[in-house]
Order: structure tokens, then sequence, then C-alpha cells
């Protein structure tokens, strides 16, 4: 991985930093824009503000004293997205020319910052009266894999969610799942239902023939334990389905 020098931890201000002995020194102009991008965020938030420029806030914490612009302009332009550059795995991150592992591990802080605070709006909370945040975490956490990823959300009685675990990651058009082992897992977190969630790379949530199999599977091995599985939701790049509303299931 090619990385720029100087690199310091998203912590502290590494803009008021002391150079090193006979670094070299960040140009005012430099300092400059970085003060009027930062008050710009402070006045008018995340709104008044492009990826790129997110990006580029998120960039001075790993690379102080340089020109951060070309390389999240480069990012945005290879992810396509602020969201995409985030959820980019370390070794695609790498290949840009300018990501090091500051950077690398900067961005993948805020990545697992965010999925935290997306699971923290619905875990241990009723499932029905919060059923768009649990869309937008599994939306946050999957939609832009580049692989097959099969979750469970684990509900008690009274349709709280107890537990969310990642059960399989597969490649980019298939995961593998054995129902023998999801009523195993319930079996052991006392879990009453289930919601299965899956994500397509391609996109495209519309379900494969595989897909409604699958489920088919899962909720008649289910059933003998008693425990129900509420829905199975397919994650895609901006929207999801529901084999419940589709009436499959």
């Amino acid at each position: 991985m090619t990385g720029f020098q100087d690199a310091l931890p998203i912590f502290g201000d590494p803009d008021e930093a002391a150079c090193p002995s006979g670094g070299p020194r960040q140009p005012s102009y430099l300092r400059d824009h970085r003060a009027r991008l930062r008050d710009r965020f402070r006045t008018g938030g995340a709104a008044a503000l492009p990826d790129y420029e997110m990006l580029e806030l998120l960039l001075f914490r790993s690379i102080p004293r340089q020109d951060v612009k070309p390389l999240a302009r480069a990012l945005i332009d290879h992810f396509g997205d602020l969201n995409g550059v985030l959820s980019a795995t370390p070794d695609r991150l790498g290949r840009i020319k300018g990501v090091g592992d500051a950077v690398i591990t900067d961005l993948k802080l805020v990545e697992a910052a965010t999925h935290r605070m997306a699971r923290g709006r619905v875990m241990q909370r009723h499932v029905v009266s919060s059923w768009d945040a649990l869309l937008d975490y599994c939306h946050t956490v999957m939609s832009h894999r580049d692989t097959e990823q099969f979750r469970i959300l684990f509900l008690d009685t009274r349709n709280t969610l107890i537990a969310d675990e990642a059960q399989a990651s597969g490649t980019i058009d298939h995961v593998p799942v054995y129902p023998r082992e999801v009523v195993k897992r319930a079996l052991e977190l006392n879990a009453a239902s289930l919601i299965l969630v899956h994500n397509h790379p391609s996109g495209d949530p519309t379900p494969s023939d595989a897909d409604i199999a699958m489920t088919r599977q899962i909720a008649a091995a289910a059933e003998t334990m008693r425990i129900t599985v509420h829905d199975h939701l397919i994650i895609g790049k901006s929207r999801e389905l529901s084999f419940r509303a589709e009436g499959l299931l």
C-alpha cells in the first residue's frame, strides 16, 4: 500500500500539532482551506457539504500536512459515494494510490462507529415500533457489501430484538445457510421468533428461487420448535424487499 507521510491518528488536532524537526510545515493555504471547511461543517452540518468534502474532513485527521482533496475525489470516484468508501474492505481501499494504513484505520473506525450507533437504535427495542430504524440499520451494515452476508435478528416473546448475528458470508451471489444451525442458535438464545436478512451485492433485492426455497426450509424447521419466522428481508443498494409483504412467507 502506498501511504502519505506524517499520518497521525484520528484523535487530537493534527493540523495544530508541532511539525517534526526538519519536517515540512503545512502551507497557509491548506490551513485556511481546512479552517473554512470545518467552519462550514460547524455552521451548516453535513447537509452543507458534498460527500467528497465530508471525506476531506475525515482525511484531515489521517494526513495532517498535505492536500487531501485529490485523494478524497479519487476515493469517491472509485467507490461511488461516502458510504461506498467507508464500506470498502481494507484490501480494496489499499489499492487506491495515497491510501495507507492510517487512512484505512480511520475510515474503518468511522464505519464501525456508524454501525454501532445504528445498532444501538434497534437493540432491546420493540421491532414493530422501531421498524424504520431497523431497516436503516440493515442498509447501513449490509447495502454496500460486495459479497453476500446472511444475518438473523432474534426476538423474544414480546417481539423485542435480543440479538443480531451474522451467520454466514459468501460470494457475490451466494451465501451458504443451514436451517438446522439457524434453529439451533435460536434455541440457545431462547428466541421466540426470527427475522432473516441478507443482501444482494448486485443492488437488486429481487429474490432468487434459491432464496425462496431456503426461506421456506428455515421457516419449516423453525416451526417444528414453535419458533416463528416473521420475515425475510433482502437488502439492495437503495431499497429492500420483504418476503412477508410480497406474500412469499
